[in-house]
């Protein structure tokens, strides 16, 4: 069953572009990744360090296994520096 998987991030202020910059370097990774499907990242309007990247994935088993994946870990330990507090991840499954 496919799963979505929302992940919310507030950066630090005037590193907004060095966050987008490794947004898309990640989502190269993920797309070569077996599983994906899909995915968008967007920028909130009102508050413009705050970005959602949402992904779609053919199964749980398929995030969990991108989820662990060392280049992935490693992207992610580069964005963590950029983020006011750590990013909120939410899997949804379809009903």
């Amino acid at each position: 069953m496919a799963v979505r998987v929302i992940i919310e991030r507030v950066v630090d202020p005037d590193r907004e572009l060095v966050l987008q910059h490794k947004l898309v370097e990640l989502r190269a990774k993920a797309m070569q990744s077996r599983g994906y499907i899909s995915g968008e990242t967007l920028r909130s309007v009102n508050n413009p360090q705050k970005f959602l990247v949402i992904s779609t994935w053919a199964s749980l088993n398929d995030w969990k296994s991108w989820e662990n994946n060392p280049e992935r870990k490693r992207l992610q330990k580069e964005i963590d520096v950029l983020l006011k507090a750590p990013a909120n991840v939410e899997i949804y499954a379809y009903a």
